[in-house]
């Protein structure tokens, strides 16, 4: 069983999208791409605890709030019991008409289904195509030979102005012979087994008994919540917080129920005692905390005061459990990164991927994502009308699986993870550009701003043949791209203008000597001072004061890949660092902050530029 297609309308961040899923998947992206939402989503429509929320959506779920027309009609969707559910029931659904007031919409198709869902789901099963990425309609019996059975399942909310409040139903999306549809219950979404685990930073939705939590969920498969409530109540009725010491709590009650009896019979109440809980099984629900010892004492203490790695990996273990008693999970997942360090996070991948029949992540770290194949990690991006499209990474002939699995971490993920992306043909140019531009911002804030903060990550493409291909790669995932090089050949130029959104090109051979042809000889000399001169230049350059712009393009030249460069130019004064890396960082922040609308793609060459 696996969640294949999934199409949202009208929801939170994202006004449409239409996503279809690998059978593991990891969505990745910038920070507020909609990962979330899509969770949310699946959540939404196929979650069984969300049946106990009420009302089902509120304001902030709603495309830009938007959830009023003018003069809206009230949607009129029959009411769903979701507590029970006799199979064949022949309660229908109907949606709202369209042209009134704005709903939001959640279609997800569910494929592989096993012989228990085709029996429990029968009269909904339809036939999903993997080579064409969509439900076929009135297939032939060849194309149910290779297609997958499949059930779609729809959630629509709305604002009904008539109560004054927010309403939601679910229901199987293929209709019947009458037009109608049927509601999709809690028991269904039971039976499908999806589980979204949301950021694991404090176990709370994991370690409590709280209504859809992993204990209650392991509970509920084992069938033992009957028999917890039961003996656990009858337990708690005879527990009493008094005792029979001399000033004790016993002594007070028994004091009350004296002058008790002073003013009321003793039919309106008497006997008052103390108890732990209301006797409920919703309130034990709220109180019950999951206790462990710390370290290697005996002495046990809340959950939450265990590290936040150690309540992770508790939440891994009531994982397995889930997965071992329903064998067919679909495991949705936020983050698993958090607090866990990389040899965990990949444990987890994988623990958990073993034993669902589908995993869906989200995840800003290269220890995830590299647990994934490339048609298994699936960028997400929305553009400012909130369209949220999916991409696919496609690697240039010239960069090779192997290359780009062995280089995964240091070279291409956190352009992946980024929206803009400047590729610097090698290591001096990579880690000197955002370390001036951060300098630049301290030196005059409200003319420069760093990299980080504009969105802009810096990847080492290795040398200018490279810059080309690694900048088809990310423009083909929607990104900006952006590349500092030395000078260039007319040809080699043109190629670089038709493949990226802005090429910085200094009329040097070399970044160190244009940093040394426009800098100072009080910056060089005020750089020489601050080091200790290595013993390999001693013999060349004994005094390198004495022939200084030679003695420090030999040492800039001898430590480039040490950083150096970028070490000299954090010490620079404003006047003091080169003009052509200033006129380059306005250039970036022009093209990411959008201060001019350009569209042919921009060349900064030369030191004048």
């Amino acid at each position: 069983m696996r969640i294949c297609n999934l199409s949202i309308k009208n929801f939170r961040g994202v006004a449409e999208a239409e996503l279809v899923f690998p059978s593991h998947t990891v969505l990745i992206g910038d920070n507020n791409t909609g990962k979330s939402t899509v969770l949310e989503a699946l959540d939404l429509v196929l979650g069984p605890d969300r049946a106990h929320r009420m009302p089902p959506v509120d304001e902030h779920d709603f495309f830009q709030g938007k959830y009023i027309l003018s003069k809206p009609e009230p949607a009129a969707v029959a009411a769903v019991d979701t507590n029970e559910d006799p199979i064949g029931e022949a309660e229908q659904v109907e949606e709202p008409a369209e042209g009134t007031a704005p709903v939001l919409r959640i279609d997800a198709t569910v494929c592989d289904l096993s012989d228990e869902q085709k029996a429990r789901f029968f009269a909904n099963v339809e036939w999903w195509d993997d080579a064409q990425s969509c439900v076929l309609d009135q297939p032939t019996a060849g194309q149910v030979a290779t297609a997958s059975p499949c059930i779609r399942v729809s959630f629509i909310g709305w604002y009904d102005t008539e109560d004054d409040d927010f309403s939601g139903e679910t229901f199987f999306t293929k209709t019947d012979e009458d037009g109608q549809r049927q509601p999709f219950r809690k028991k269904d979404k039971q039976t499908c087994g999806f589980l979204y685990l949301r950021t694991l930073r404090t176990g709370s939705r994991a370690l409590s008994l709280e209504r859809g939590s992993l204990l209650d969920i392991i509970l509920r498969l084992q069938e033992a919540r009957p028999k917890l409530w039961e003996d656990s109540l009858e337990s708690l009725s005879t527990l009493q917080l008094s005792d029979d010491a001399e000033g004790g709590l016993g002594e007070v009650l028994e004091s009350v129920n004296a002058a008790l009896k002073k003013y009321v019979p003793k039919e309106w109440g008497a006997q008052p005692q103390l108890r732990v809980s209301n006797l409920t099984r919703e309130h034990l629900r709220k109180i019950v905390t999951a206790f462990m010892s710390t370290g290697d004492g005996e002495h046990l203490a809340p959950y939450y005061r265990q590290g936040t790695g150690t309540i992770n990996m508790l939440v891994l273990a009531l994982l397995s459990q889930i997965a071992a008693g329903k064998q067919n999970v679909i495991f949705a997942m936020e983050e698993p990164e958090i607090a866990i360090p990389p040899y965990a996070q990949k444990q987890i991948v994988n623990e958990v991927r073993k034993l669902s029949s589908q995993t869906i992540f989200t995840s800003h770290s290269p220890y995830v994502i590299e647990e994934f194949r490339v048609k298994e990690t699936v960028p997400l991006s929305r553009d400012a009308a909130g369209v949220l499209r999916q991409r696919e990474i496609v690697l240039p002939a010239s960069i090779k699986p192997k290359f780009y699995r062995q280089n995964f971490r240091t070279v291409f993920c956190e352009g992946l993870l980024s929206s803009r992306v400047l590729l610097a043909e090698g290591a001096t140019e990579a880690i000197a550009f955002p370390a001036v531009a951060r300098r630049l911002s301290k030196l005059r804030p409200a003319d420069f701003k760093t990299l980080e903060s504009i969105g802009v990550c810096t990847i080492d493409a290795g040398s200018e043949s490279k810059i080309i291909a690694m900048a088809g790669l990310y423009r083909g995932l929607g990104k900006e791209v952006i590349c500092t090089c030395d000078d260039q050949d007319a040809a080699v130029t043109t190629d670089m203008k038709a493949a990226l959104d802005l090429v910085l090109m200094h009329d040097e051979k070399g970044f160190e000597k244009m940093v040394l042809a426009g800098t100072t000889e009080a910056a060089m000399e005020r750089y020489i001072d601050s080091i200790t001169w290595p013993q390999a230049l001693q013999a060349q350059f004994p005094t390198p004061k004495t022939d200084l712009a030679n003695a420090m393009q030999a040492y800039l030249s001898k430590y480039k890949g040490e950083g150096v460069a970028a070490d000299f130019l954090v010490q620079c004064e404003f006047e003091e660092i080169p003009e052509w890396i200033r006129n380059a960082c306005l250039a970036i922040q022009q093209l990411c902050v959008g201060e001019e609308d350009d569209p042919e793609p921009l060349v900064l060459a030369g030191a004048d530029a």
